[in-house]
């Protein structure tokens, strides 16, 4: 198995796919909570369950999902694609649905609306996220391969991030004023399941041919799978630390909104606040990706997450700051959260290459499955939590039609779930990165042992050795 170089054509069509990823991942942990809350009328502790409770499913969902792209699925699409094409043409559907309440639906009849097809939504998005996520591990067998095609998905995700994260909030509210109203998340449940729809597709066909470089069979089982991958240290820790952050992600995600209508005073702020993120993780990212080939994936996710955690600490003083400060902190905030999407993806590439040369056996798809049902986990627990920190600081919920005043303590949990709480988890996750020891010498070891002996009598990979 020698390094190989992959087409600008599979890079970009990859990495076209985050549209997809991107745009679910943000419009959701955007605007559904708010859209509860706001339009809808339901309670903000009913409402933070609500969005929590659907994505925790995938929790289970997704592992089953890797286990057969891994081993089950045979069809012209290959194992992966025809998963991948399953999502594509379903997900949209429900997104869009999901938005489009019946008129005169409030209170806990909403809710149970918006929770069965939040549910739908999710199972749908999880077909085609997890083969989509386990493509890289097996187009390639060069670590620094690997890192460019996540920096070219992680482009394409920040652009899906910082257009879905502007255009959503206005179309939203293109029907009535700009906290949005029933018509208005109507019209953007259709335009973004659209645009879901393309970016899905195009992955599909943009990587149909392409074949596999790392030789691997099958694992016979789901229960093995799940066992070798409870065994895979650098994984492990890898995904404990990713959870974690992608709950501060979630957890800033979901209070945009409420920190520009109620701490900025401005409900259309919410799209500067997301031009200042996400424009300068656009800029940062070949930063990252040259900090990580100098230093290693792993010092430079650290330096990402730091750079996270200032900028969390800045909007947490959001009430006593000039908003030109608060800019600067939110795109400081965005410097880091470049890293922190790109490296921790291509470690876990290089995590699931180690596990095939070592083993031989094809567990990718069940290493995603578990990876991207932590992130899931993690991007729901975000909003859960804001929801709660909503309900005990006393948040006042109401229809589309009357804003009401809030009371001092409800500003104070916006500003905490906003940047305080963010800020703790990213600190929280520091130990766990430190833990991931694959570095791209030992991994660069394993690929040329795996080309000179059967995968199985490879010596497993030490991460105590290798320190």
């Amino acid at each position: 198995m020698s390094p190989t170089g992959l087409s600008a054509r599979t890079r970009i069509g990859y990495g076209l796919g985050s549209f997809a990823t991107g745009t679910f991942g943000t419009v959701p942990g955007l605007l559904l909570l708010y859209y509860l809350t706001d339009v809808l009328g339901v309670g903000a502790g009913l409402a933070g369950l609500l969005v929590f409770l659907p994505k925790a499913w995938d929790v289970l969902l997704n592992p089953w999902i890797g286990s057969l792209s891994d081993r089950s699925t045979r069809s012209r699409f290959g194992p992966r694609r025809s998963w991948m094409l399953l999502g594509a043409v379903t997900m949209p559907l429900c997104f869009a649905a999901m938005f489009a309440a019946p008129g005169g639906l409030e209170g806990g009849p909403a809710a149970a609306y918006v929770a069965a097809l939040f549910l739908l939504t999710a199972s749908a998005y999880a077909c085609f996220q997890v083969p989509y996520v386990a493509l890289p591990a097996e187009l390639t067998a060069d670590p620094d391969e690997r890192a460019r095609v996540m920096s070219w998905r992680v482009a394409f995700l920040a652009v899906a991030i910082l257009l879905s994260g502007a255009v959503a909030p206005v179309l939203a509210g293109s029907t009535a004023d700009d906290r949005g109203s029933a018509g208005g998340y109507r019209l953007m449940g259709l335009v973004i399941g659209a645009v879901l729809a393309l970016g899905m597709l195009a992955a599909v066909g943009a990587t149909a041919g392409t074949r596999a470089v790392v030789r691997t069979t099958s694992e016979p089982g789901l229960r093995a799978q799940l066992r070798a991958a409870r065994g895979n240290a650098p994984f492990f820790w890898l995904l404990a630390a990713f959870v974690v952050q992608a709950a501060a992600t979630g957890l800033m995600l979901a209070g945009t909104q409420y920190f520009a209508t109620y701490i900025l005073d401005r409900p259309g702020a919410t799209t500067v606040l997301f031009v200042c993120l996400i424009v300068p993780s656009l800029l940062a990212m070949p930063l990252w990706l040259a900090v990580g080939r100098r230093s290693g994936k792993r010092d430079a996710a650290v330096a990402a997450s730091l750079c996270f955690l200032v900028g969390a600490l800045g909007a947490a003083a959001g009430r006593h700051l000039p908003d030109a400060l608060i800019y600067a902190a939110v795109a400081l905030a965005g410097v880091g959260y470049a890293g922190m999407q790109m490296l921790p993806l291509a470690m876990l590439g290089d995590a699931i290459a180690a596990d095939a040369y070592t083993s031989g056996r094809r567990r990718a798809g069940v290493f995603t499955g578990l990876w991207t049902a932590g992130e899931t986990l993690g991007l729901a627990l975000g909003p859960g939590l804001f929801g709660l920190v909503l309900s005990v600081g006393g948040f006042v919920s109401s229809d589309a039609d009357h804003r009401v005043a809030q009371p001092g303590s409800a500003l104070t949990a916006i500003v905490t779930g906003f940047g305080v709480l963010p800020a703790v988890l990213l600190l929280l996750s520091l130990p766990l990165l430190a833990r991931y020891r694959l570095t791209e010498t030992e991994l660069t070891r394993l690929r040329d042992a795996a080309d000179t002996r059967p995968a199985r009598a490879i010596a497993p990979y030490d991460e105590e050795s290798s320190a």
